[in-house]
């Protein structure tokens, strides 16, 4: 009964169009006052408790530093370096879409605001060249989804506090599948624009390569003050978070000028409001997951893994099957804090690397930025296009038939992950 009441009211808010973060604690609410019999303020104790941490103050910074440097001119300079780059080769826009991709998921932690980066900036002039909207939106859709597997990531640092893992290492991990899941999608853009006849657009230049280089080099060098600031003991993650921040907002008004004085209370905002709903899910599902501690699931979800085999590679497969059928109904943020108290004790028994399984957990959700029916990218996407999710979600299947086949190629080779921790002695 307990378990029903749960998941049964949480499917329904779902179904009737409840923001996910509303639906956790309401669902939850109502098994805590009608089941446990515990004062409601219980709900609002228990969600301020989980956000109540200096590392989740990362949030709010790497939300700043992603917006300070997507109005100030980022954006376009990391499309023109990414197309001296690959612009030359048959279907060089689409190329163009997954190098930007993993730029600027160096920067904004996000999918969502990585794929509106990418809409934003090329989707016009993808049409104009002779994509259809339809392939068009896919291939921007797909491009956003390393916007939280690349470091810095927000989902990343979500993990790191729920599971207790050191969040500089998460990042380190998430380089390597990021720029897999990025590459893969280049080679099928290659392959699909040629059956389609799209044709290249401009030419190799060592020129233009310098010089788009030099435009962006400012940009490009974030990620680099972030990560070697963790890693040289300068500052700690969220330290790190609020010099980005910093960072993004002197190189947009006073580098590049385009973040003006005028743009920058609308910015602001916009980094709070999103900040502010990624905030809310995280207490939401922190609240969702204690109840189903509190119903022992952690518990009953360890016997019947363990039940079924004891390797490693087995349990990874369940895993992923799981990750991927959550990742199409749940936020990231969410599946995270709820899966974490239940998966990740069992996969520390099973002797399974926590860099790796938290890298791998969040390559699952990515993917299910591109699955319908809470494919986040998909909706962004659908508002740029103008296309309804259906018409994106056909075009989008090949490019998500090669993500699973890199989440597969990443889950057999766990040093593809490791390599780099390993590397530097993490």
């Amino acid at each position: 009964m307990f378990l029903w009441l749960v998941f049964g009211s949480f499917a329904f808010l779902l179904l009737i169009g409840v923001p996910i973060g509303a639906a956790l604690g309401l669902s939850s609410a109502v098994v805590i006052y009608t089941i446990m019999k515990l004062p409601l303020i219980v709900v609002t104790q228990r969600m301020f408790t989980a956000i109540d941490s200096f590392s989740f103050m990362a949030i709010p910074f790497f939300m700043l530093a992603g917006s300070f440097m997507a109005s100030g001119g980022v954006t376009r300079r990391l499309v023109n370096f990414a197309n001296s780059l690959v612009g030359f080769i048959r279907g060089g826009l689409a190329l163009v879409v997954s190098v930007t991709g993993m730029f600027f998921a160096a920067i904004s932690g996000s999918s969502a605001a990585t794929t509106a980066a990418l809409g934003s900036t090329l989707f016009d002039e993808m049409e104009k060249t002779g994509y259809k909207r339809d392939f068009a939106a896919a291939i921007i859709a797909s491009g956003g989804t390393t916007g939280i597997v690349i470091p810095p990531s927000i989902t990343l640092v979500v993990f790191g506090v729920t599971a207790g893992v050191s969040i500089g290492d998460l990042f380190l991990g998430g380089f390597a599948p990021g720029i897999i899941m990025g590459v893969s999608m280049c080679i099928l853009s290659y392959f699909l624009c040629k059956k389609k006849g799209i044709q290249s657009k401009g030419k190799l230049s060592l020129l233009n390569i310098l010089k788009s280089f030099r435009d962006s080099f400012l940009a490009l060098m974030m990620p680099v003050i972030i990560l070697g600031g963790i890693y040289g003991g300068i500052f700690t993650p969220t330290e790190a978070a609020a010099v980005a921040a910093v960072y993004g907002l002197i190189i947009g008004m006073f580098v590049y000028k385009e973040l003006t004085l005028k743009k920058l209370p609308s910015v602001i905002l916009k980094a709070a409001v999103s900040t502010t709903v990624i905030m809310f899910i995280v207490g939401g599902a922190n609240l969702f997951g204690w109840i189903l501690t509190n119903a022992q699931v952690p518990h009953k979800v360890a016997t019947f893994m363990t039940s079924i085999s004891t390797n490693p590679i087995v349990f990874l497969m369940l895993v992923n099957v799981l990750l991927l059928f959550v990742g199409t109904l749940i936020n990231a943020s969410a599946a995270v804090v709820i899966l974490v108290p239940i998966l990740f004790p069992v996969a520390l028994s099973f002797g399974i690397n926590p860099i790796f399984f938290g890298v791998l957990m969040i390559v699952n959700l990515a993917i299910g930025c591109i699955t319908p029916p809470v494919g986040l990218d998909l909706f962004v996407v659908s508002g740029i296009a103008k296309l309804p999710i259906e018409k994106i979600t056909k075009a989008v299947f090949p490019y998500l038939i090669v993500l699973i086949l890199d989440l597969l190629l990443i889950t057999y080779f766990p040093q593809i992950i490791l390599f780099i921790p390993h590397l530097l002695g993490r």
